[in-house]
């Protein structure tokens, strides 16, 4: 696959809307002599900010550096926030995980297989229960135990692994510890999180067995970027399953596991993608 992105580039784009800018960043391509891919657009009335990504081939056209440097005055001129990404560099991920291994297994296995194309550069947990099936795949594992009176301590380092890793981004793979004020906004659109997501909702302990005794009928689970506020943070992706009358405790439990992993897939997947915008409070993500 890294051959194939060998001479691409992924362009992102954010920046208030105004007459000209599909134009302005197609014809830069052109003229640069970059064949364009692949590319999407929106245009949010509620805000105004214009998101765009573009996928181009670089085979005729000067270094990723050249175009970087002849780009800069273009950006400018619209105000855009920008980036040019290299598709064949895998992102460097962070997983962190408590004592649920299907989140981080669903992950694991779709690394090893290419169904996402990123580098698990370490899998932490507070616990050893998932340290066997890290290993098993070859991830470097760190143990970072914590308890009420050290969690400042334990963010601390995993901050400091975050940084020897050249981590992209960190995935909180039912990770069952709350990040701080500080760590979640110094990590902002960096780190993603996965929740169940009931119909009613059920919050606390033993959230399945709510869902049954009210007999639910819909579940689901929420991928979004973490914040300060708990499980409220942008929404990246999200999914559900019909259940009924028949199935146990369990059965939703196991339904849960897979809807949560197929969607924490999925929003890892279009950030390693760069399809993921912040827009306020929510996200763009374009096709």
């Amino acid at each position: 696959m890294s051959e194939r992105l060998s001479h691409r580039l992924v362009a992102v784009v954010a920046c208030p809307d105004r007459r000209g800018l599909v134009a302005a960043v197609a014809g830069f391509f052109a003229e640069h002599r970059c064949n364009i891919l692949d590319s999407a657009h929106f245009t949010d009335p509620d805000t105004g900010r214009f998101f765009m990504r573009v996928l181009a081939d670089l085979s005729e056209a000067p270094s990723r550096e050249e175009l970087e440097t002849a780009f800069a005055p273009v950006a400018a001129g619209f105000g855009m926030d920008w980036r040019f990404h290299d598709p064949a560099r895998r992102p460097k991920v962070v997983v962190l995980a408590s004592r649920h291994p299907h989140c981080l297994n669903d992950l694991l296995f779709r690394q090893k297989h290419g169904g996402l194309w990123l580098d698990v550069a370490a899998v932490v947990s507070n616990h050893r229960d998932v340290e066997p099936l890290a290993r098993s795949y070859g991830a470097p594992f760190r143990y970072f135990p914590v308890t009420p009176d050290t969690r400042d301590q334990q963010e601390a380092r995993i901050e400091e692994l975050l940084t020897a890793v050249d981590a992209e981004l960190i995935v909180l793979a039912r990770y069952m510890q709350v990040l701080s004020d500080g760590f979640s906004r110094r990590w902002l659109g960096r780190c993603i999180n996965i929740h169940h997501s009931f119909l009613p909702s059920f919050k606390g302990a033993r959230p399945y067995h709510q869902a049954y005794a009210r007999g639910v009928k819909l579940i689901g689970a929420t991928a979004h970027y973490v914040t300060p506020e708990l499980d409220e943070g942008p929404i990246i992706a999200q999914d559900a399953v019909h259940v009924d009358h028949a199935m146990t405790p369990d059965d939703l439990i196991a339904a849960g596991r897979d809807v949560e992993s197929l969607v924490l897939a999925r929003a890892v997947k279009a950030w390693t993608e760069r399809r993921v915008f912040l827009n306020g409070s929510k996200t763009v993500v374009l096709r």
